[in-house]
């Protein structure tokens, strides 16, 4: 990424409809690093089908509070799916927060899971599974490719949304009908 490339570090990455790659078909990531070495970011559509807060919480052997198994656990992407990671509003506390804004972070540190299974921990958060990753160059080219799009990063869709409404609704946060949107790439 040279100079004239920005970081979307921080945004929203939209799959454009023609993505028919499950793990990211009609998904909103959250990007929490973008530069020179490549992006990481966590997908924020998807719901495990089968795995709760209450059964992470059990598995690392974490005392739970009532309602832990009511925690969704998102697929946050293909990449380290056996590792977890919090994106989390404040506080930014916790010992491994990196933080990706003034008011996002991302942490995958016992201490934050601890306080979540306590019923404590940051009021808006996503346990997540996994993450998705990119090489260099290789978010660039997918975006020049019309394979994504970005658009700013909303804590509403990210964290109250139902999650099957977030990839509309980041949509059409930046102007977009989801229904208007081509998978082919114009080209002048």
């Amino acid at each position: 990424m040279d100079q004239t490339r920005q970081s979307l570090k921080g945004q929203f990455l939209m799959a454009m409809p023609g993505l028919a790659d499950p793990n990211f078909y009609q998904s909103v990531t959250c990007l929490s690093e973008h530069n020179p070495k490549g992006a990481m970011g966590i997908v924020l559509t998807r719901v495990h089908p089968t795995v709760n807060g209450k059964m992470i919480f059990d598995e690392l052997e974490i005392p739970t509070a009532a309602g832990a198994e009511k925690i969704p656990v998102h697929i946050g992407g293909p990449v380290h799916m056996n590792e977890i990671f919090v994106l989390h509003g404040a506080p930014f506390t916790w010992e491994g927060s990196m933080m990706i804004t003034g008011e996002l972070a991302l942490s995958n540190s016992r201490d934050i899971l601890e306080a979540i299974a306590g019923a404590g921990g940051p009021r808006s958060f996503i346990i997540a599974l996994g993450c998705a990753g990119w090489g260099p160059g290789q978010l660039e080219s997918e975006i020049r490719s019309n394979v994504w799009i970005n658009g700013p990063y909303s804590e509403s869709i990210a964290f109250q949304m139902e999650v099957e409404r977030r990839w509309e609704a980041a949509l059409k946060a930046i102007g977009i009908d989801p229904a208007l949107l081509s998978d082919t790439a114009g080209h002048a």
